[in-house]
């Protein structure tokens, strides 16, 4: 009971359906103006780009025979079919190639949509779950959010905060260690920016090269406590290196709260599964610890996450 009533106390810190009026559909990517963007385009200084993107191919982070399929890459046709229909010494040789993929769409580095979550039935904006049905989300789609997902980044280097190579996997991160961090790093959270968590979690996958216990499996991160943290400071967006953002197991009734208040109730975009590990290298050399970013997903109609390529420039 005394759980219950910790989540019902953080819903209402954090609520903001009708904020935006009834039809909104972006939720804290509001904070995101155009004043916001143009902003956030002033911090390009030496024309630097990261890819914050896995490769989306067969070797992915799902489990085998998982209904979250990696990206399966099929060739529709090829050179080598080309040359097959040829015969010895003919000339012309002029083709394509053409292919297809076949993937979940939150099978690699994505973003959530707010019709991604429902709590007591609802989803965000007091929308009911079954605007959500075999045809799709007739609400609340990842297609909304494909334009408005440009703004200033800033990125939560905790391992190298702590001098360890990654969080361990039972670690939940506090308001206190977001704020240590900053100040650490010399940097402050403004409304509309965009925050990426790096926990080292991927990092200690990819050192290893085997992904079978990545998903589903115990993870780092923010606690549920960090989401009136994240409402005051008016964050557009939060993204990490893990596959469900929030610290695994949860220590509340629900098993992914962050993912049940924040996207239900307060309209957050949430990231997973970023790859942050190659721009967290060059913050630590230039001690900036902020870019502008550009990480639209991919406007799949009626869909409830899309896979996207965030971009981070300096």
């Amino acid at each position: 009971m005394h759980a219950q009533l910790a989540i019902q106390s953080i819903i209402e810190q954090v609520n903001n359906w009708g904020r935006w009026g009834p039809d909104d559909e972006l939720g804290t990517l509001n904070y995101i103006t155009q004043e916001k963007r143009v902003q956030a385009a002033r911090l390009l200084r030496r024309g630097t780009t990261f890819s914050l993107s896995l490769p989306l191919d067969r070797f992915g982070l799902q489990p085998p025979m998982d209904r979250r399929l990696n990206p399966q890459h099929i060739m529709l046709t090829s050179g080598s079919d080309l040359l097959a229909g040829t015969q010895p010494g003919q000339k012309g040789g002029y083709g394509y190639a053409d292919d297809m993929i076949i993937m979940a769409l939150q099978a690699a580095t994505h973003w959530n949509a707010l019709a991604h979550m429902f709590h007591d039935y609802h989803m965000y904006n007091n929308r009911h779950c079954s605007l959500v049905n075999a045809e799709g989300a007739a609400k609340n789609s990842i297609a909304v959010a494909s334009a408005p997902i440009v703004s200033r980044a800033v990125l939560l280097d905790f391992p190298r905060a702590l001098n360890v190579p990654w969080l361990p996997e039972d670690y939940y991160v506090t308001v206190d260690e977001i704020e240590q961090t900053l100040a650490r790093q010399q940097v402050t959270v403004e409304p509309g920016d965009i925050l990426l968590f790096r926990t080292g979690h991927m990092t200690r996958f990819s050192a290893s090269g085997e992904w079978n216990e990545y998903t589903y499996t115990n993870a780092p991160g923010p606690s549920l406590e960090v989401l009136p943290w994240l409402h005051k400071h008016q964050v557009a967006a939060v993204a990490s290196d893990t596959w469900a953002f929030e610290a695994i197991p949860s220590k509340t009734p629900l098993w992914l709260p962050i993912h049940a208040v924040g996207i239900v109730y307060m309209g957050l975009m949430i990231g997973e599964n970023f790859l942050l590990d190659e721009w967290a290298e060059d913050c630590a050399e230039d001690g900036v610890y902020e870019a502008f970013i550009c990480a639209g997903p991919i406007p799949f109609s009626r869909a409830v996450g899309a896979p996207v390529n965030p971009i981070v420039m300096k």
